[in-house]
Order: C-alpha cells, then sequence, then structure tokens
C-alpha cells in the first residue's frame, strides 16, 4: 500500500476516527449556520440522529454489510420518523458516512495548530513533544457523492451560545471533545477555562461570554461498571450493572447536544452482570453471571435506549451515536505485516471498502435494531 513510516508513535486510530464525527458534527452547524440565520440555534422539531462510524469504510466490503449500513442509516427512533421533514438539505442527499480520506495541503488544514490550543492534552500534543511531519494534519473526508462545507468555528460557536455540546462514552469520545475544543478555541472570544469535576470523571470546556460548555463524561460501558475510575481502569475482564444507568446520566440531562459512542469495551469475549448490592470492583459480597458480548452489548443498547426515551425531549436535545470504531490491531488487514498492528503507521488505510477483521458484524446489526 506504500505506507510510510515514522520514528515518532502515532495512534492512527485516535487521529482518523476520532475526526470523522467533529466533521460530521462542524458540517452540520455550518450548514445550518447559513441555511437559515434566523432559526433558533440547534432546535429542530425532531432530532435522534443515529450514526454509525463503520460504514465510512465498509459499505462496499460485502452484501451483509451493505444491509446493515443502510439499516444504520435509516433506523432509528419513532420520535425520528415523526419528525416535519424539511427541503432536501446536503444530509439528506448525500450518504456522508461513504467516501474516502484525501490528503489536502492546500485549503485550510490543519484546523488548528497545537500552539493555538492551550489545553490540548499531552499525549495527543505531537509536535510539542518532538514530531517532525506534519502530514497527519492534512487529511480530510470526502464523501462520494458530495463536498462538505469548509469546517467554520465562527458559525459553530455562535450556534453554541448558551448551549451545552456532551460527549459521552470511552476515549474515542475523549478525543473527539479534544479535539472540537482545539477547533474551535481560537473562536470563543473572551475567557475560557477548563473545569474538572466528579472525580475527574466529568471534562468541561467553558467560555463565559458565550455561555457555553463543551464537556466530556467518561462512561466507558455507558452503564456502571468497573470501568468506571477515568485512571484506573485496565482490567482483565469487564463487571457492569446492567440496568444501572443513572448513576452516570443523571449529568448528562441538560445537555442540547450529547454524541455518545460505546463499542470496544465490550469486545472481551465474557461480560460479568453483577446482581444484587455487591460492589462493581468486586468483594465478598459480588454476585455476577455471565454471558456472551453480544447479548451483553444487546441488553446495554436497551438500557440506554429505554432512558434515551424516558429523559431526553427531542424538541431540545439534539442526539448522536457514534457507531462502531476499528481496533486497527492486525496490520496485515490493510496490506501489512503478520503479528504487527498500527504502531509507527502514519497513513489512513485507502483500500476502498476496508473491512477491519477485529470488527464484529452482530454488534453492527444490534445498533442499528
Amino acid at each position: 500500500m506504500g505506507k510510510k513510516h515514522s520514528s515518532m508513535v502515532w495512534d492512527m486510530k485516535t487521529m482518523f476516527h476520532c475526526s470523522i464525527v467533529m466533521f460530521f458534527l462542524g458540517g452540520l452547524a455550518t450548514l445550518s449556520f447559513y441555511r437559515n440565520n434566523n432559526q433558533e440555534a440547534l432546535s429542530s422539531n425532531t432530532k435522534a440522529t443515529h450514526t454509525n462510524a463503520t460504514t465510512i469504510t465498509s459499505t462496499t466490503a460485502n452484501a451483509n454489510i451493505d444491509d446493515i449500513s443502510k439499516k444504520n442509516r435509516t433506523q432509528g427512533f419513532d420520535h425520528q420518523r415523526r419528525r416535519k421533514i424539511a427541503p432536501p438539505s446536503l444530509i439528506e442527499t448525500c450518504d456522508l458516512f461513504s467516501g474516502r480520506w484525501v490528503h489536502d495541503n492546500k485549503s485550510h488544514y490543519p484546523l488548528y495548530k497545537e500552539d493555538e490550543c492551550p489545553l490540548m492534552h499531552g499525549d495527543l500534543a505531537c509536535q510539542t513533544y518532538g514530531r517532525k511531519d506534519s502530514k497527519y494534519q492534512q487529511w480530510r473526508w470526502q464523501p462520494h457523492g458530495c463536498d462538505f462545507p469548509r469546517f467554520d468555528g465562527k458559525a459553530i460557536v455562535e450556534r453554541l451560545k448558551g448551549k451545552r455540546l456532551l460527549f459521552v462514552g470511552d476515549s474515542v469520545n475523549r478525543n473527539q471533545w479534544d479535539s472540537m475544543m482545539c477547533m474551535l478555541y481560537s473562536s470563543i472570544p473572551g475567557k475560557k477555562k477548563l473545569k474538572l469535576g466528579l472525580n475527574r470523571t466529568l471534562y468541561s470546556f467553558q467560555a463565559r461570554d458565550y455561555n457555553m460548555s463543551i464537556d466530556y463524561y467518561w462512561a466507558p460501558m455507558l452503564v456502571e461498571s468497573n470501568g468506571d475510575d477515568p485512571s484506573n481502569h485496565s482490567l482483565n475482564h469487564r463487571t457492569v450493572r446492567i440496568e444501572s444507568i443513572e448513576k452516570h446520566a443523571r449529568h448528562w440531562v441538560d445537555a442540547d447536544i450529547l454524541v455518545f459512542n460505546t463499542y470496544l469495551w465490550w469486545r472481551l469475549p465474557i461480560i460479568r452482570l453483577l446482581k444484587g448490592p455487591g460492589s462493581v470492583l468486586g468483594g465478598p459480597n459480588q454476585v455476577y453471571y455471565e454471558i456472551d458480548n453480544v447479548r451483553a452489548y444487546k441488553k446495554v443498547l436497551k438500557t440506554w435506549s429505554k432512558w434515551v426515551l424516558t429523559h431526553i425531549n427531542p424538541a431540545k436535545t439534539k442526539m448522536f451515536f457514534m457507531g462502531l470504531t476499528a481496533t486497527h490491531s492486525k496490520a496485515k488487514d490493510w496490506g501489512g505485516k503478520n503479528q504487527e498492528t498500527c504502531y509507527k503507521e502514519t497513513e489512513p488505510v485507502t483500500l476502498d471498502g476496508f473491512w477491519e477483521s477485529g470488527t464484529i458484524p452482530q454488534m453492527l446489526r444490534i445498533l442499528g435494531d
């Protein structure tokens, strides 16, 4: 595939899968801002939008996966189906998730520079810590059937006035939060600060003059689990209280835009479901039973969707769910050597219809349902 390697480490999973929803959200905001500047910011009649990141690279892999992708693009919540349909727009006439990565060093990339985002976390600050090349900052997503509008930070900030944008999930959404924060930082005048709370479970980037916040909440399995500690969660098993979502969810209800994700933490073949009052962290009173990860994933999404239908008002809150994320654990999937991973990879996979062996199709179907 002609991949280039670098002596510096760069996690391509972090870079690419954690930027596609940023482009999508940015495109939505930019399109909406210029289509109708008189509309109330972020309040259409409806909207639970169900997105699936895996369809980006898998729509031509095989007929079954294509069917799953189509199903995921058409199925959603009942209140989505009942919404009032606006005139056709780019979002409705173009599949934004079918496309490819293209290198673009002639327009407006990178979308931000590290020295313009003082709140960036050190593990993402490649230039600061010595990376010499910059090509990795110049890739953009190009849908097959249309063009994204240029990312317009100022337009997005205007639409976020008085709003709370909240990312919920694992480190994939944490990286998306980092990206959004840095893409908008230079477009926000006045005082800005980063606030940590709830034992570092909640990160809040706040712009006082705009009464807005861009937040991230660590909940890798959405429900209560033994992974809830954001800094101490390298465990060889997964234990969850499968119907206990309120512990986390009570911190989400006031958001105007919600972006959820959960998948990678469900890939262990066996999940422990806690019974009774025992701690998810173990101990003498812990009683649990074990089921396979696919059944457990279905159960957690049922718990999540029930909470959504009970607590989320679609007239107030716009919602996204980012689907399955690639693991990039086997280089042979994209033409690399056996026993290697994405370590030192510096460019995205360019195979059209690429389908990674580490992705679980059954979970795609569950998410679609």
